[in-house]
């Protein structure tokens, strides 16, 4: 708590760079409103995802979830920066592929939806046709954290803002969290609050609502975590958390909520906690079975997360004698309104024009 309260003393310290930051993306976003940056559009639906701040709102979820529902009528493709691959410029994932070449979270879309072509592109203005000259069938592309990239004009925007910090209340790096103007929320066609308690109540949602200030063209939808069943990583055999020892690696934007819901679900745990995206080395795979092999229980596991697992996986073979369990996680829509949102992203593919 006390380290808490120094970073965020010294977050306050740092105003003035925050200042200088807001003016830069305040002049950048003005001159793409005045179309001195153009930006392109494409003859096809492309939906983006993002959100105004650093941090874990749970784009990659969001991602995930669409590929899950729009795979079986679209032929759809995602794609993304890549975010710290060890690589440049436009990559389209196939077989070979691995996470230090096209990075944690598009590996992690590409090992879940073998069947839906993951591409990589840090330019992605440049990377939509790459994909559409190599996919020529694809007839929706997602784009992953693309918000603010504002050199493509996608016709479906859904930003996300966690409920713990929404973009109302929040403030410019390096004070606060916000990459972009907060005012960019205009541009979204979908809102949808992340991370919400289960139990939101409706009272708490208008409120939010009204806090946010929608306008005629937005809709907005409120979610929660939902974790699922613990599977092996390399059998995929499932497990449970229930009277467990828990060993708890991972190196994600907020692990905060993650490791709440361990605590209530497991006997014991101990977290090992990395910076997000964490290229996972040696030194760290020793401290991992080091930190194991003390754990004074019979009945443990090591549990990481699906985007951690990707950078993982190139110890795969160690993995194999190792109760190394992987903890799934999706949005899930509060106040049944999850076959809403999905309406409203079939009839503007539908109606696409």
């Amino acid at each position: 708590m006390l380290s808490g309260f120094f970073l965020r003393s010294f977050r306050i310290l740092l105003l003035p760079f925050a200042l200088i930051y807001w003016l830069i993306i305040f002049i950048r976003n003005w001159m793409y409103d005045k179309k001195i940056i153009s930006s392109a559009s494409f003859g096809l639906p492309v939906i983006c995802v993002g959100n105004l701040s650093v941090g874990g709102t749970g784009k990659s979820p969001m991602t995930e979830y669409l590929l899950s529902h729009l795979q079986n009528r679209y032929r759809v493709a995602a794609l993304s920066r890549g975010y710290k691959r060890r690589t440049k410029g436009y990559a389209l994932a196939d077989e070979n592929t691995t996470a230090l070449e096209i990075g944690d979270e598009p590996m992690q879309f590409h090992l879940k939806f073998p069947g839906i072509p993951i591409a990589v592109g840090e330019k992605r203005v440049e990377a939509i046709p790459e994909i559409l000259h190599d996919r020529p069938d694809i007839q929706v592309i997602i784009l992953d954290d693309a918000f603010q990239h504002r050199a493509i004009k996608a016709g479906l925007n859904i930003l996300l803002t966690d409920y713990n910090n929404l973009f109302t209340r929040d403030f410019y790096l390096p004070t606060g969290d916000l990459r972009d103007l907060r005012s960019g929320y205009k541009r979204a066609d979908i809102i949808v609050v992340t991370k919400c308690r289960p139990d939101l109540t409706i009272e708490e949602k208008n409120k939010i609502i009204e806090e946010i200030g929608l306008y005629p063209h937005q809709s907005v939808f409120f979610t929660a975590i939902q974790y699922g069943v613990p599977y092996h990583v390399i059998s995929r055999n499932t497990g449970e958390l229930k009277g467990k020892d828990v060993l708890l690696v991972s190196g994600i934007a907020n692990p905060s909520p993650l490791k709440k819901f361990v605590e209530t679900q497991s006997a014991w745990y101990e977290a090992l906690i990395y910076p997000d995206h964490h290229i996972f080395t040696i030194d760290d795979w020793d401290e991992i079975n080091k930190r194991f092999n003390k754990m004074d229980s019979k009945n443990k596991l090591v549990l990481s997360t699906e985007k951690d697992a990707v950078r993982l996986m190139k110890f795969k073979e160690e993995m194999v004698s190792l109760p190394f369990y992987i903890l799934p996680v999706q949005h899930n829509f509060l106040f049944r309104e999850g076959d809403i949102f999905d309406k409203r992203i079939t009839n503007f593919i539908d109606n696409f024009k």
